[in-house]
């Protein structure tokens, strides 16, 4: 019997470990979906195998496990334009040893749940848009070899903790916002003291305590002070493009770092300022009484001003509550994830209140556009403003979530980067909670827009000569998207309903669909959001808006067909517009069919350039493909939309020259 037992507990013992390890490998599961979750945008889709419900990930991409196929080891997903934020559950991959998401646009904190991965050895965030401060528990990674947080935006004193990193050879902190003073050991070290708060009298520890480092950059912040003898072995230009005391490397100018000169280091307390101490209060006492009370008095009103600003600021900062993500379905406090956003990002874009555009929208009765998931009113702002087109997200309260309230921010902030002639203005937002909305304020097109024009009997209005200024004109407005600005902007579905036309038949490029992509977020609105029938117009259309950029070529070649053609890209009777204009367009001698049938005339050689950029962007080069600066210059170089041009064309110009002016 007592054998039986014995037998009972070792098959008992090891029923626990397999349990314990099947309970390792769901939470290393758990921890990559949760990952995963935390990114709105994969452009790439370098995460579509990533299946929640496959209980091995070791095939999922960028993914390295160990050998027994029980442990993820490493993480590395660079340069794939991911944008989200970072998920603190990665602390559960306990036996990872590097963690590599190299240019992406991460944005957010860096979790401080990151200094639980005893067993990393390479952190490499760099390159991405990251905030908030390094938290000090990153110190905690005691085999940690290399750390890369460069080029981002990330604020605060560096932590002293890092020097507690003995192994640590290589550290990249170059490119952020940091500031104070680079630690050097305790005794020089204000920040560590500032800061105790974080660390124990035991631990506390700066860079001359054991540096191992071999590769350092702390440039290009605003560190002050003076560079710690123990790094002085470091090139110069580790230190350059800060506010040091230092002057060899190239500093910042001083205006850059607060308008006063560099602060010097400081080197502890000195004992000989206990005397300087006890004249003055000697002094004080042999001043006049009328001298000691205006003292008084003046201290007083200098306290009082001083206070009124701390509880000013206090509530300011109490008004701007940070944004809670709710990575657990539960009412847990605890379960819950503070994400600070960077209160930059929305400073120089004008917020509109509910009350305003209700007004500017006659009570928000004039719609000029509706679709499932949003609503588009005309308005006009008062005491004379601009006439205004308001687009309101559809979706309920409850629906909403922390992580797409940060994704709408990141959008208006990305929308109200763009200047352009040719694309559409944003003025404003409009974020309120009672009753809930969610709105964009762009500049309004009086003409409607280009899809409207062609298919619902206005396309006579557009002659060749102004379809060959707007093709023009919407091709200048990608190229400014695709290359003048910096990261590059694409339009998420790019096709006749995207393109608005002013009182003189400019062309806006206006992304709207964004939309799509923001309520494509929400579990229970995803199901509703379809793009049936764009297949012929653009593959992906809702994928990635920064890298989509030959996506946005092929639906220019669709859009032009549209143009000339005056067909719709798809429709149910004659089929993809793309495959009907197949046959016409390598074919000089049948070229000409491919032309809308209402135009009384149109040039052939313009048409020649027309078809063969359409040509380059539905059929591009394999090794080469074409860029919408290429394109660009083929039409502007081969096409001639000038005055005399139009009038030399149509006897009709002179009526469209006189109605345009």
């Amino acid at each position: 019997m007592r054998q039986l037992n014995s037998f009972q507990v070792v098959f008992v013992s090891l029923g626990l470990f397999l349990a314990t390890c099947d309970a390792f490998a769901s939470n290393e599961v758990y921890a990559l979906t949760t990952f995963k979750e935390a990114i709105y945008e994969d452009p790439l889709l370098v995460l579509s195998n990533w299946n929640a419900l496959d209980a091995d990930p070791c095939d999922w991409s960028g993914l390295t496990c160990s050998m027994a196929r029980d442990h993820v080891m490493k993480i590395n997903i660079s340069g794939a334009s991911l944008k989200g934020f970072l998920a603190p559950e990665l602390y559960l991959l306990y036996s990872l040893q590097e963690l590599i998401l190299h240019g992406n646009y991460l944005i957010g904190i860096i979790p401080k749940e990151i200094g639980m991965l005893k067993n990393l050895k390479v952190l490499d965030l760099g390159v991405n848009r990251l905030s908030g401060p390094i938290p000090p528990e990153i110190g905690n990674l005691t085999r940690i070899g290399t750390i890369n947080l460069q080029s981002n935006g990330l604020t605060g004193r560096l932590p002293p903790e890092l020097g507690n990193l003995k192994y640590l050879e290589e550290l990249r902190l170059d490119r952020n916002k940091l500031h104070g003073t680079v630690p050097g050991n305790n005794s020089s070290d204000l920040a560590s003291k500032i800061r105790g708060m974080y660390v124990s009298s035991g631990n506390s520890a700066g860079f001359c305590r054991s540096s191992q480092l071999k590769i350092a950059d702390f440039s290009y912040n605003f560190f002050i002070g003076s560079i710690p003898k123990c790094l002085e072995y470091l090139p110069r230009s580790s230190f350059q493009g800060n506010c040091l005391q230092d002057r060899d490397p190239k500093q910042r100018p001083t205006m850059q770092c607060g308008g006063t000169p560099p602060a010097k280091s400081h080197t502890g307390v000195d004992a000989k300022q206990q005397p300087v101490e006890d004249s003055s209060i000697h002094q004080a006492a042999s001043k006049p009484a009328w001298l000691l009370a205006l003292e008084i008095v003046t201290g007083i009103m200098a306290g009082s001003v001083f206070l009124v600003a701390l509880l000013t600021t206090l509530q300011k900062c109490k008004n701007k509550s940070p944004i809670i993500i709710p990575w657990k379905k539960s009412s847990s406090e605890k379960d819950h994830m503070t994400i600070f956003i960077d209160s930059e990002m929305l400073k120089d874009v004008v917020r509109y209140s509910r009350q305003e555009l209700e007004v500017a929208c006659e009570d928000f009765s004039n719609i000029i556009g509706s679709s499932p998931d949003s609503l588009v009113y005309k308005g006009t702002m008062k005491g004379g403003g601009p006439e205004i087109a308001v687009i309101s997200l559809c979706i309920k309260e409850e629906h909403w979530t922390g992580y797409l309230e940060l994704y709408f921010q990141t959008e208006v902030a990305d929308l109200a980067r763009l200047n352009h002639e040719n694309t559409g203005k944003l003025l404003g937002y409009c974020r309120e909670s009672s009753p809930f909305t969610r709105m964009l304020v762009f500049e309004y097109a009086s003409n409607g827009t280009l899809y409207e024009h062609f298919h619902y009997g206005e396309g006579c209005q557009l002659s060749w000569t102004r379809r060959m200024k707007i093709a023009i004109g919407i091709a200048k407005g990608l190229r400014y998207l695709h290359t003048e600005i910096e990261p590059p902007f694409t339009i998420s579905e790019l096709n006749s309903s995207a393109v608005y036309l002013t009182e003189d038949f400019s062309p806006k490029l206006v992304d709207f669909e964004s939309w799509k992509t923001i309520l494509s977020r929400s579990e229970k609105n995803s199901g509703d959001i379809s793009n049936e029938g764009a297949i012929c117009v653009l593959p992906n259309s809702l994928e990635g808006r920064h890298l989509d950029v030959q996506g946005n070529i092929y639906a220019f070649g669709v859009l032009l067909l549209e143009i000339i053609s005056g067909r719709p890209p798809y429709c149910k009777d004659k089929g993809c517009l793309v495959d009907w204009a197949k046959e016409y367009l390598e074919l000089p001698e049948v070229m000409s069919y491919v032309v809308d049938p209402e135009l009384k005339h149109f040039e052939y050689d313009d048409l020649k350039v027309i078809c063969e950029v359409v040509t380059l962007c539905i059929y591009p080069r394999p090794n080469n493909p074409v860029s919408m600066q290429e394109l660009c210059t083929m039409l502007e170089s081969r096409i001639d939309t000038s005055v005399s041009a139009e009038l030399k064309a149509s006897s009709l110009a002179w009526a469209e020259l006189a109605l345009s002016s």
